[in-house]
């Protein structure tokens, strides 16, 4: 997608933070696609809260991402992101920043589309170029052929991706600008409740 060819944003931000009436944004897709970084000054152009899903499950566990796999394997892991999923979701006004396995769970669904969920679909190539870029460990990637355990998670999730509300194709455009472009792309996807008939 081509954000260049975007037109001038006919309606004011603050117009669209009101049609939003609240509904938070839930930004998914892969490890590496740019959740946390693109969602920060999304959250900063609608005056939103910004949350990064995975920074409260290690203050909530006291740990890190890869300790808690380690010591309590990934379906443990999952629970605690589901309880921590729920806690945010009583929150309004948020732009929240998931972990790239929350998709898995059908109950994070349930309470992600209370909002609006947004995928973050970045093309394969850049990718494995961003994760062998990044120094955070990746648990799921801790194997013989990073690339060939990326390509089986990516299999395997896309299709649950593909339930998002909007989906946003990322080839090398910066976070910022895929923050104008979800700017612009919302007002298509909300449904303004119906005005009432003068009598």
């Amino acid at each position: 997608m081509s954000y260049g060819q975007f037109r001038v944003m006919a309606e004011t931000t603050p117009t669209l933070r009101q049609r939003l009436g609240g509904r938070s944004l839930y930004l998914v897709g892969m490890m590496g696609s740019g959740k946390t970084s693109t969602g920060r000054p999304l959250a900063e152009r609608l005056g939103y809260g910004f949350v990064d899903a995975d920074a409260v499950i290690e203050q909530v566990a006291g740990c890190t991402i890869s300790e808690i796999f380690e010591r309590d394997g990934e379906e443990e892991f999952r629970t605690l992101e589901t309880q921590v999923l729920r806690s945010i979701s009583e929150r309004h006004s948020l732009v929240v920043a998931t972990g790239g396995g929350v998709v898995t769970r059908s109950e994070n669904w349930g309470m992600m589309h209370q909002g609006i969920v947004i995928w973050l679909d970045v093309e394969r190539g850049q990718l494995l170029q961003r994760l062998h870029d990044d120094s955070n460990q990746r648990p799921l990637l801790m194997t013989e052929d990073p690339a060939k355990t990326l390509d089986a998670i990516l299999k395997q999730r896309r299709p649950l991706y593909d339930e998002a509300d909007l989906t946003v194709v990322i080839e090398s455009e910066t976070p910022d600008v895929v923050a104008n472009g979800i700017i612009q792309l919302l007002p298509e996807l909300i449904q303004d409740p119906p005005k009432e008939r003068p009598d």
